[in-house]
């Protein structure tokens, strides 16, 4: 095996990834406070070709040079929008038809592992603030929640982790076709 060089990789370009197809789903940031969280939602998101990112409360928005040192230009690839309140954004995206589930743990949460998309739907997922999670008003009017199935002593996932692994999940249920 040979590591591949950057130029072999065929990776499309600004202008392409902007006319691409976009897989249909929108991740809401809600209250994120860390930029690093934050710049590593939007590679992410360019990584997967998410439709757009929803900034939310004191989720810090581009340009910013800590979000940068992370993100590594995908805030300048990837849309986005901010809301001053998260629940505007929520009531937006189920006006506009989105499926939206907030990701935490809760009564009555589907397990990631058992959750079931609809290929002709558009969806939205909201990730929570580092300590506080979902707002409890955004989980009740929500569609449902998903929670990641966990092993270990920790209560939690880092969110970008987690956005990531939701992310991936939802990229190959919903059969993406690059």
């Amino acid at each position: 095996m040979r590591k591949l060089k950057i130029t072999e990789l065929n990776r499309i370009n600004a202008d392409e990834f902007k006319e691409a197809k976009k897989l249909p789903l929108i991740v809401v940031l809600d209250e994120i406070r860390s930029l690093h969280n934050i710049g590593s939602v939007f590679r992410t998101s360019d990584a997967f070709r998410i439709e757009s990112i929803y900034l939310c409360g004191i989720t810090a928005t581009p340009p910013h040079p800590e979000l940068h040192k992370t993100a590594l230009g995908a805030e300048f690839t990837v849309d986005w929008k901010y809301f001053k309140n998260t629940l505007d954004a929520v009531n937006k995206l189920k006006s506009d038809g989105y499926i939206v589930y907030s990701i935490e743990q809760a009564e009555g949460s589907t397990m990631l592992n058992d959750l079931k998309l609809d290929q002709t739907r558009k969806y939205a997922i909201v990730m929570g603030n580092e300590v506080k999670g979902v707002q409890q008003e955004v989980i009740d009017n929500s569609d449902g929640c998903i929670e990641i199935p966990q092993y270990g002593t920790k209560h939690s996932l880092n969110v970008s982790v987690t956005t990531g692994i939701v992310i991936w999940d939802f990229f190959n249920k919903l059969k993406f076709d690059r």
